[in-house]
């Protein structure tokens, strides 16, 4: 039977990984590094994006199941180890919605009263009853979601890029005072000045992601000679906005004013009133809040997913494997919850509201590493123990090939991990041994649950073997 009318299209397949990486939310934070960002960005891509998504290709193509990461880690080092990997993914999302809904809280403070996007309190309320929210309707089923989801999409990413892009064009090219240089020393990265290296967290989260639109590989006529056309595509088109995007907020605001939460609005409010059009503010807003609420919307038990095919192979007790009747698993959502109404308090102890955005960047930069690194080593394991597995795309080059790619990819996922714990200039983030002692516990504690339900169920499990000889 022929199953090429389901195929997608290259086009379809590279707008599936544009949205499921690019993201106007990190532009500020990337900003903050000037017409440096565009050498970081190219190595991120080089280091990071690339061999990702070829190695999650391969892996999606091999183990199409569900379960994303879980699976090919599984496969290739048992249970245990698929299991701290799915967890990894997840909770890093975890960590992920509080500065995505600071971002609309920050949106919706600065149309309010720009103060307001510096006020923890408010930040925290907003995130809090946001994330409850949304958590209710996932937890009612969310099967007439489609539409709206490519409405936030659209409305909420690719419209105001495209706005913000044109408007930082149009002011480079006016008779407009420009923030940063962009000569040859201002654009090559100072390596001396350890500070810039911290780029590369905020570039580095820009593009996580990719591994969940490379589940579609299977989708594809003829993917091995597709899909690498789709990721010259994506790759493109999202190093193109992220880099110009980032680089509009740069040249129309100096660095020690951008905001991590508002900077968006900053940006736009600086071009709008050199324009005269400050009326368009409310409807950006509306936009940015929609692309917001939506996205965590989309995301919200997306991963909680892959955990429950994790829990559901005996990784976590019965309690966190039932589902309601609209098939979304309760316990989770509502320990997910629980858990970022916890983090959202960061907004309320750290010094600044950009030092808690920046400390929980950094922390889901950090999780979200270890799991790629996971899944690089997995790639090379199962290319030794599995190597006439079928996969509908391989990467070229035979076992080198792998070596190399995910080898490539290792020391861009190492050097973020290190870097992370550095933090940026002009960002209050407290007392270095504070920020990264912080770091450190908060790495160890959102590790530690594979390992502690682990340890249980091996005492469980020899619990039950004692009795049984007893008896």
């Amino acid at each position: 039977m022929s199953h090429k009318k389901h195929a997608l299209t290259i086009f379809s397949l590279t707008m599936i990984t544009v949205g499921s990486v690019d993201s106007i939310r990190n532009l500020p934070a990337t900003a903050l590094f000037g017409s440096q960002l565009i050498a970081f960005f190219i190595l991120g891509a080089l280091f990071f994006l690339i061999p990702t998504a070829l190695v999650s290709a391969e892996l999606a193509s091999g183990w199409p199941k569900q379960g994303g990461v879980y699976i090919w880690v599984k496969e290739a080092f048992g249970k245990r180890v698929g299991f701290l990997a799915i967890w990894l993914q997840w909770i890093e999302n975890v960590i992920w919605y509080p500065t995505i809904l600071s971002f609309v809280a920050g949106t919706i403070g600065y149309l309010i009263n720009p103060s307001l996007a510096a006020n923890p309190y408010f930040l925290c309320f907003v995130i809090v009853s946001s994330f409850w929210g949304a958590t209710l309707v996932n937890l009612r089923g969310m099967s007439s979601s489609a539409l709206l989801s490519n409405i936030c999409a659209i409305s909420g990413l690719l419209l105001p890029m495209a706005l913000i892009i044109g408007l930082g064009a149009a002011w480079l090219f006016g008779d407009n005072t420009i923030q940063v240089q962009f000569d040859a020393q201002s654009m090559l990265p100072h390596w001396q000045d350890r500070s810039k290296w911290v780029a590369l967290t905020g570039v580095m989260m820009s593009f996580c992601g990719i591994e969940i639109a490379t589940v579609h590989a299977n989708d594809v006529e003829n993917p091995q000679r597709a899909f690498p056309r789709a990721l010259i595509y994506s790759v493109a088109i999202i190093l193109s906005t992220l880099i110009l995007g980032s680089l509009a907020i740069a040249v129309v605001l100096p660095q020690h004013e951008i905001n991590l939460v508002a900077g968006i609005m900053q940006a736009f409010d600086a071009f709008f009133a050199r324009y005269h059009l400050l009326w368009l503010m409310p409807v950006v807003a509306v936009m940015l809040v929609m692309g917001g609420l939506g996205g965590v919307s989309n995301w919200i038990i997306a991963p909680t997913k892959g955990l429950l095919v994790a829990a559901q192979d005996g990784n976590l007790p019965p309690v966190f494997q039932r589902v309601n009747q609209h098939g979304a698993p309760v316990m989770m959502l509502v320990g997910q919850a629980l858990i970022v109404t916890v983090l959202s308090a960061l907004f309320l102890f750290m010094p600044s509201v950009n030092g808690s955005y920046w400390l929980l960047t950094a922390l889901a930069a950090q999780l979200y590493m270890l799991m790629y690194l996971l899944m690089f080593v997995a790639a090379i394991k199962l290319r030794i123990k599995a190597p006439n597995h079928p996969r509908a795309f391989r990467i070229p080059g035979g076992l080198p090939g792998m070596f190399i790619v995910a080898g490539i990819g290792m020391v861009g996922v190492l050097t973020t991990l290190v870097v992370s714990f550095m933090p940026p200039d002009g960002i209050d983030v407290g007392s270095i041994a504070r920020y990264e002692t912080t770091l450190v516990l908060g790495l160890l504690l959102m590790c530690s649950p594979p390992f502690i339900t682990g340890w249980l169920q091996s005492r469980r499990n020899r619990l039950v073997e004692s009795t049984r000889v007893v008896a």
